[in-house]
């Protein structure tokens, strides 16, 4: 799926399998759904990564569930969480399919302005260095012995976390800046090292997802 599909067609599919979660109101529904993205990330050799992201987006989900079952019920605070879960988990798959740099040049191709979709882009790549940096930087102020465990009596530490962290993130901009200056950034006359087109297997992939999408809708809400 990777390589196959053109890049808009993947962002479609995962809109489309956004609208089914959404829409979906009952456990018996996203579970299969959830099913569907773990099997997804198995065959495809993701399933020790998808771990790790599970671990990153559970306590959200759980906190998110948790406040809608304290105000609406339990089996509505498991579909919150589930729904937040599977939401993610699509947007994981995405993203482990698509290029940040492929998606960016392939929405240009459609009338984006350059500008936005190298902005959208960076910003996509950038995430996991900051992450990886922040990770740096916490490790080594802990190992200076400055408590930064999550909770309410570390927080005035923080500033010892938030300021060597912020300082990088401005290198790196300055660094980009200089590199997108260097090599001509804006210039009229772009043109792109790959041919972004959508082909019978993009066309197909579509179609494809908008019937299931409409089947799927049909049997929750005409059916049932």
């Amino acid at each position: 799926m990777g390589n196959l599909l053109d890049p808009r067609t993947k962002l479609i599919m995962a809109i489309f399998y956004t609208i089914l979660v959404v829409a979906s109101k009952k456990l018996s529904w996203l579970l299969p759904e959830w099913g569907a993205l773990i099997a997804f990330n198995l065959v495809v050799g993701k399933g020790r990564d998808y771990i790790s992201w599970l671990r990153f987006s559970l306590p959200m989900a759980l906190f998110f569930g948790g406040v809608t079952w304290w105000s609406a019920g339990l089996e509505s605070g498991l579909r919150a969480a589930l729904t937040l879960i599977i939401l993610i988990s699509v947007f994981f798959v995405f993203f482990q399919t698509t290029a940040p740099e492929d998606l960016g040049n392939s929405l240009v191709k459609i009338g984006l302005p350059y500008p936005v979709a190298f902005v959208f882009s960076t910003s996509l790549q950038f995430v996991p260095v900051i992450g990886r940096k922040a990770k740096t930087v916490l490790d080594a102020q802990r190992s200076r012995g400055i408590p930064l465990e999550p909770g309410w009596s570390a927080l005035r530490h923080y500033p010892a976390f938030l300021g060597p962290l912020l300082i990088q993130a401005f290198q790196l901009a300055e660094e980009l800046a200089a590199a997108m200056e260097a090599r001509g950034f804006g210039r009229p006359g772009r043109t792109f090292y790959k041919d972004y087109h959508l082909g019978k297997a993009d066309w197909s992939a579509i179609a494809l997802s908008l019937l299931l999408l409409i089947a799927c809708l049909v049997l929750q809400y005409v059916w049932n």
